[in-house]
């Protein structure tokens, strides 16, 4: 589910952060509290402030589905450096899993409106296309961008009811190398569950990519 709220005036964030959100006098609380940190998924161009999660049986998201619009919540950020780099002579290589996309979202967005130079690609792996957060968005921003490439993967297709002509398994150094030419040369960004992330950062390093040019992030507790 994603979840829309109004800009406060004057705020300003870079594509990639993050803010921590805290429900108001909720109706139910558990012991992981009320306070949740959700990247920005909108990009800072967009007139509202965005994030997307998968919904869990906790407290704080059963809160969060039944919220009648207009609720207030507390807002506090932004945070992190999860950020697009400065030279635009290399290129950022995104890998991402499940609701992992939501900063690459914001900072694939963004880049399309400030027309970057950069040379994008973002390899978006899930179960199957029902279970793919902003996988039409992601995929039309490809018209916008002549600099940017979308690959989706799909992982369980044997359990989805969509077609999909896109690539199918995990995402490996042979589907990397598919597309980027030289697998050393880029800056990545891995952001998932905590296994997807160490998993591929050993594909990058066994590829030969140097560690430095490989930036992390791990989402635990969806």
């Amino acid at each position: 589910m994603a979840f829309y709220f109004e800009k406060p005036e004057g705020f300003a964030y870079k594509a990639g952060q993050f803010a921590d959100y805290t429900l108001i006098n909720p109706a139910e609380t558990d012991s992981e509290g009320n306070v949740r940190g959700f990247s920005l998924a909108s990009a800072p161009y967009e007139d509202f402030l965005m994030f997307a999660t998968r919904m869990r049986d906790t407290a704080f998201k059963r809160v969060l589905k039944t919220m009648e619009p207009g609720t207030e919540l507390t807002f506090d950020g932004p945070y992190g450096s999860f950020t697009l780099h400065n030279d635009a002579s290399i290129p950022a290589v995104f890998l991402t899993g499940g609701i992992g996309v939501t900063p690459a979202r914001s900072i694939v967005l963004q880049a399309a409106h400030d027309k970057l130079p950069h040379r994008i690609f973002l390899f978006d792996s899930n179960s199957g296309p029902e279970d793919a957060a902003f996988l039409g968005e992601l995929t039309r921003v490809q018209t916008e961008n002549s600099n940017y490439t979308f690959v989706g993967t799909m992982t369980h297709m044997e359990a989805s009811q969509r077609p999909w002509h896109g690539e199918t398994g995990h995402i490996n150094k042979e589907m990397l190398g598919k597309y980027i030419s030289d697998l050393t040369s880029p800056i990545y960004y891995v952001v998932g569950p905590p296994v997807m992330v160490d998993a591929l950062r050993n594909v990058l390093i066994d590829a030969g990519v140097n560690t430095d040019n490989i930036r992390g992030e791990e989402f635990t507790g969806y």
